[in-house]
């Protein structure tokens, strides 16, 4: 038959009370105990009242291969009951604590969130390599598209460009047809002058023969 030393929890809510007790190891939380070896009261504040155990039955159970536990375990060793269950515990211990520190992960509690708070912030040397590349993709960016300002001083420039090659072709084609103008106007007055003159003698000699 195996023995285990174990807690009952009893009181009530928000009024914690615990009784130790030596029960089987297959008997169910509430089930039958062999014998009460004493209580724990977490709400008392005076120490030496706090725990009350039967040090004597305690030992004898010890003796006769009952395995406390882990809580039962830490009240024995206050109060000053050793038992090979607590060595064998702190031998485990150490031994996992080597082994994480010989595969470098975390142990305790404290470790596992400050390798937490390491995930999530990044390293200096990473935040220091993905600055430079930022900046370069910044800068890269700033030369394909030209900045607002430049933009808005360009497309006024362009379209002013626009507006005065307009005018300049008008003007290229107003000035070719006033060329063209002033030199078909002699052409035409010389043209002309004959039969003005041929006219004119017509005219002359009517009015004479109208006199005579």
């Amino acid at each position: 038959m195996a023995v285990k030393l174990r807690m009952t929890r009893m009181g009530r809510r928000h009024r914690p009370f615990f009784r130790i007790n030596a029960v089987e190891s297959r008997t169910p939380r509430d089930g039958k105990i062999l014998e009460k070896l004493g209580h724990y009261d977490p709400i008392e504040k005076d120490p030496a009242k706090q725990i009350v155990l039967n040090r004597e039955r305690t030992e004898y159970w010890l003796d006769k291969g009952a395995i406390p536990s882990d809580t039962v375990s830490q009240i024995l060793l206050r109060q000053g009951i050793k038992n090979e269950y607590a060595k064998e515990r702190v031998n485990r211990r150490a031994k996992a604590r080597a082994l994480a520190r010989k595969k470098g992960r975390p142990f305790t509690k404290a470790e596992k969130e400050k390798l937490a708070v390491a995930k999530q912030a990044p390293p200096a040397e990473e935040k220091a390599q993905t600055e430079p590349k930022a900046e370069k993709e910044k800068l890269a960016a700033g030369k394909q598209a030209p900045p607002a300002e430049e933009k808005a001083v360009t497309e006024p420039k362009a379209e002013a460009e626009a507006k005065s090659g307009t005018e300049s072709a008008e003007e290229k084609v107003e000035a070719e047809t006033k060329a063209v103008e002033e030199k078909t106007e002699p052409e035409a007055a010389a043209n002309d002058e004959p039969e003005a003159k041929a006219k004119a003698e017509a005219e002359t000699k009517a009015d004479e023969e109208k006199a005579e």
